[in-house]
């Protein structure tokens, strides 16, 4: 159970999404987990952030924000379609842009972005996070493939249909709505957080070094 013994590994929006299955489970398997709450939004505090961190050997990227659900690109007013990529994008390319450059002089790190599977896979009503989500997609592919040669590996779990209080929320889950969707699910059911991390220990452990700049998609079939 020792995976990732001896990593420091640095979580952001540590309190909210995959944030706190994250911090709970990781240190199952050896992880010195850094968890920070603080409002990657400002221009200048993700660069802030990994100064005031110093070495870290992962970065889990968890960067989410409640969906527009039901929104027509329409009736998408600016404020929502800019908070998506001030959320979700801006400070992914941020962070990464500070965390890289200390994982390639030592040739050896990981990236992993709690992303979204409707990155993926379209879904109507959700223009303005689907493009946020589709941008993570597209920046994680590209940088993969600039790190790969320095044995950084930065990678995109293409999650839906996980349980989480914010995105599927209990009084959600019982509803006729829900049930519907649900069908969409091949597998039938949502995932546990506990399996979603489980992956993502996966690809901050040093198993996992001959993924590079990819969108997996986990989702119970939903996105293929």
């Amino acid at each position: 159970m020792n995976r990732l013994a001896g990593k420091r590994i640095l979580v952001t929006q540590a309190d909210e999404y995959m944030g706190p299955a994250t911090c709970e489970i990781f240190p199952e398997f050896g992880a010195e987990i850094i968890a920070d709450t603080s409002d990657l939004t400002e221009p200048g505090r993700a660069q802030d952030l990994i100064a005031d961190v110093g070495e870290i050997d992962v970065l889990i990227a968890n960067l989410a924000a409640p969906p527009s659900l039901g929104v027509a690109a329409t009736d998408m007013d600016d404020k929502v379609w800019q908070d998506m990529f001030d959320i979700m994008v801006h400070p992914l390319h941020r962070l990464c842009r500070a965390a890289l450059p200390q994982m390639v002089a030592r040739k050896k790190g990981k990236i992993v972005v709690f992303g979204s599977a409707t990155g993926l896979k379209a879904m109507q009503g959700l223009s303005a996070y689907s493009a946020a989500r589709h941008a993570q997609v597209g920046y994680v592919r590209a940088v993969g493939m600039e790190a790969a040669a320095q044995n950084v590996q930065v990678n995109l779990i293409a999650q839906n249909f996980v349980e989480n209080p914010i995105y599927f929320p209990p009084d959600f889950t019982t509803t006729p709505v829900f049930k519907e969707l649900l069908k969409q699910v091949p597998a039938g059911r949502l995932a546990t957080a506990r399996e979603d991390i489980l992956f993502a220990v996966f690809l901050a452990s040093d198993e996992s070094d001959f993924f590079v700049g990819q969108a997996i998609p986990f989702s119970g079939g939903w996105a293929q």
